[in-house]
């Protein structure tokens, strides 16, 4: 049992560290999408690109299998960011940002 504890222990320090980048990597891509936001709303573009989302889900659909990760769990969690950075977009279009 103590052998089991260890190796949980190890795994989820594993898995926090990992939940770590994550948040970074989530922050900086939002420092980037929120100057793509600035100069959308400068040259007067909409805050969604429905034909780019649409390329990018397929993008990491296939990026999902070849990493051998559930391409539904990606296309869902691209979707939600993507949403995200469209209110975000969207704000900053109204002057809100």
């Amino acid at each position: 049992m103590d052998d089991a504890l260890t190796e949980l222990n190890r795994l989820r320090g594993s898995i926090d560290n990992m939940d770590s980048a994550l948040i970074h990597l989530l922050a900086e891509r939002f420092k980037v999408t929120q100057r793509v936001g600035e100069l959308k709303a400068r040259a007067g573009l909409p805050a969604a690109d429905p034909d780019r989302e649409a390329r990018q889900i397929s993008r990491l659909r296939a990026l999902a299998v070849e990493a051998e990760l559930d391409p539904e769990l990606a296309e869902k969690f691209l979707t939600f960011i993507v949403a995200e950075v469209v209110r975000h977009h969207e704000k900053i279009a109204r002057g809100e940002g």
